[in-house]
């Protein structure tokens, strides 16, 4: 069994409103941009590409498949315990992570509007989406006899300014590895009917193709920009980002284990596959991926999760404050020089190996 954090108990703001859970580095962000510097990005490198993509978003497709429907007019008291928490802690960080690209789509989309109404539209329509989703999660909560103020979120939450090109390569991954997070998982549960509590699982299928067409339209805008792949310097950042994603991804599985093993998914085997196959997708996109297969890889990204779990461990106990700062010092060092270690271990050539992933 993987080690996790016990699931508190959820905080409320009022009588069936959950209180936001506190802001850490792994709980979903809220971000904003310089607008003004999407709105004059030069896409002309590969227009052709993105009006593709977007038209494909324009379409819609699942616009009646996030439908509630008799399966989920039912009592769900029987869902208890530490699974019930866990469930709905996944709810949360799922429905705020899409209420997040929700309000950063929506507002590029307004003032990109008059200035590029082409890119306009694409955001327009990945808001669509992402309203959709966080909706239906919220709804979902809602079963459980709770729900979040999505627009008390709106209002209160910390807004992390992110330059455009930061925004691009993030959003690429995280709908990319978001994609790879639900189709296991819809995978699984096709072979494994009896983890299935919940109707929500059947809509994964539907879930992640929207995640995929988001992503593929970041990854056109990327290519579009050769500032951002063509050059030593995006050369480093890229693997910078991956690597970020990586570790943010194992810190939240590991932390959150007891979801996973709720509905039969090792931890460890899941977090790995996902990893690797986003790893692998984002060859489409970057000059370089990283090397998953060099033998501490999964190691140093697990130690990084460890050293996660003490820090949470450390911030929970009584101790004073003072106390709980020197503590944290070595766990903060042991993932700052387990990130360097996975950093410096050479990258592959995304060419070599591009054609294999069209």
């Amino acid at each position: 069994m993987v080690k996790s954090l016990q699931t508190p108990e959820p905080q409320l703001l009022k009588p069936g409103i959950k209180a936001p859970v506190q802001e850490t580095l792994l709980t979903p962000r809220f971000y904003t941009t310089d607008f003004e510097a999407v709105a004059n990005l030069d896409i002309s490198a590969n227009e052709t590409e993105l009006r593709a993509v977007i038209e494909e978003l324009r379409a819609d497709y699942n616009r009646h498949h996030f439908v509630r429907d008799e399966e989920f007019k039912q009592s769900w008291e029987h869902i208890t315990g530490e699974k019930r928490r866990a469930f709905i802690d996944f709810l949360e960080r799922s429905c705020t992570s899409e209420f997040s690209g929700f309000l950063l789509f929506k507002e590029l989309s307004r003032r990109l509007k008059d200035k590029n109404p082409l890119l306009a539209d694409a955001f327009n329509f990945m808001a669509r989406d992402e309203a959709r989703h966080a909706g239906f999660l919220n709804k979902s909560m809602a079963d459980l006899n709770l729900s979040l103020d999505l627009s008390y979120l709106t209002k209160n939450r910390t807004y992390t300014f992110f330059p455009p090109e930061w925004v691009i390569y993030t959003v690429y991954l995280s709908e990319k590895i978001g994609y790879w997070r639900y189709i296991l998982v819809h995978r699984h549960m096709q072979a494994n009917p009896e983890y299935q509590f919940y109707p929500l699982f059947r809509k994964f299928e539907s879930w992640c193709q929207d995640e995929n067409r988001h992503g593929d339209f970041f990854k056109a805008l990327l290519r579009s920009q050769p500032q951002l792949w063509n050059n030593w310097t995006a050369r480093l950042w890229v693997r910078f980002f991956l690597l970020t994603v990586f570790v943010t991804h194992t810190m939240t599985v590991f932390e959150r284990a007891t979801f996973y093993e709720s509905i039969g998914i090792h931890p460890r085997k899941y977090n790995n596959t996902v990893i690797k196959e986003t790893n692998h997708t984002s060859a489409r996109a970057f000059p370089l991926i990283l090397n998953t297969n060099e033998p501490t890889f999964f190691w140093r990204l697990e130690q990084c999760s460890e050293n996660n779990l003490k820090l949470a461990e450390i911030s929970k106990s009584n101790r004073p404050k003072i106390v709980k700062f020197f503590q944290k010092i070595p766990p903060i060092f042991g993932i700052i020089w387990h990130m360097l270690r996975l950093y410096l271990i050479k990258p592959i050539d995304a060419e070599s190996i591009r054609e294999t992933v069209r």
